[in-house]
């Protein structure tokens, strides 16, 4: 193909998934924002005055980077993975591969998708959250670097559990038993240095406590871990989880059964 048909395919691919979301905004968009205003009422407000300051800043301006980042995370991955998987499910992914449309274009198309519906809701929260409290940006290119690469590993995430999915539940096993626990121990409600020593190495293996800290760190300049191997680490996975799709979606790996 040349650029400009594959410009097109990939366009193409992308507005479909932005308008799949947005035409059902009440289910994709809606409840984030109500859960989230729900965190903002009873862990920052109610809880917060009585755990008082926490890093050296309020507790709802400690909880609400990583609250922005668990919105991120859970909707840049739910988008993608029951997107494709529906293209799975109603064989319109065949479509896909039999046209003159390469795997990577397939692949950043949907991700893509994911990607945009993460930073949308992200947006949303985040100007929710200046109802609650107040929010200052430290450190602006750290913001932009941290969400763009959750939100870009946490697609590859979906785009890979749907490849393996083999049935509806299949989707839904990984953000109930993986994510939402990784998540919930990720720093998103208490600093790493509370915790004993034993559980301070135990929580520095989730990789999701590098991305709310380095979140945590553009908006408030605060960060409980070190900020370059957050980065590191960050970066490291969003390029192995791209790889391995790629490589799962041009093996057919669960699309040629």
């Amino acid at each position: 193909m040349g650029w400009y048909a594959s410009w097109i395919a990939f366009s193409t691919l992308v507005t479909k998934e932005i308008r799949r979301f947005m035409r059902i905004w009440v289910q994709t968009l809606l409840p984030p924002a109500i859960t989230m205003c729900l965190y903002f009422i009873i862990f920052g407000n109610l809880v917060g005055s009585r755990v008082g300051r926490m890093g050296g800043f309020d507790y709802m301006q400690f909880i609400v980077p990583g609250l922005i980042m668990m919105a991120v995370i859970q909707n840049s991955y739910s988008n993608v993975v029951s997107s494709f998987y529906s293209a799975k499910f109603q064989r319109s992914i065949e479509e896909l591969q039999v046209a003159p449309i390469s795997d990577l274009l397939i692949l950043t198309g949907y991700v893509v998708g994911g990607v945009v519906r993460g930073l949308l809701v992200a947006l949303i929260v985040t100007l929710l959250s200046l109802f609650f409290t107040h929010l200052q940006l430290v450190h602006p290119g750290m913001v932009v670097f941290t969400v763009l690469l959750t939100s870009l590993l946490f697609s590859l995430g979906g785009l890979i559990n749907a490849i393996f999915a083999k049935s509806f539940d299949d989707i839904s096993i990984v953000p109930t038993f993986v994510l939402t626990p990784l998540t919930y121990l990720g720093g998103v409600f208490y600093s790493v240095h509370m915790l004993s020593p034993f559980w301070q190495h135990l929580t520095l293996l989730n990789p999701i406590i590098y991305m709310v800290n380095a979140f945590r760190y553009g908006v408030l300049g605060v960060s409980d871990v070190p900020i370059f191997k957050a980065m590191a680490i960050l970066s490291v996975l969003t390029a192995a989880l791209f790889v391995y799709a790629l490589k799962l979606l041009r093996d057919g790996t669960g699309l040629r059964e």
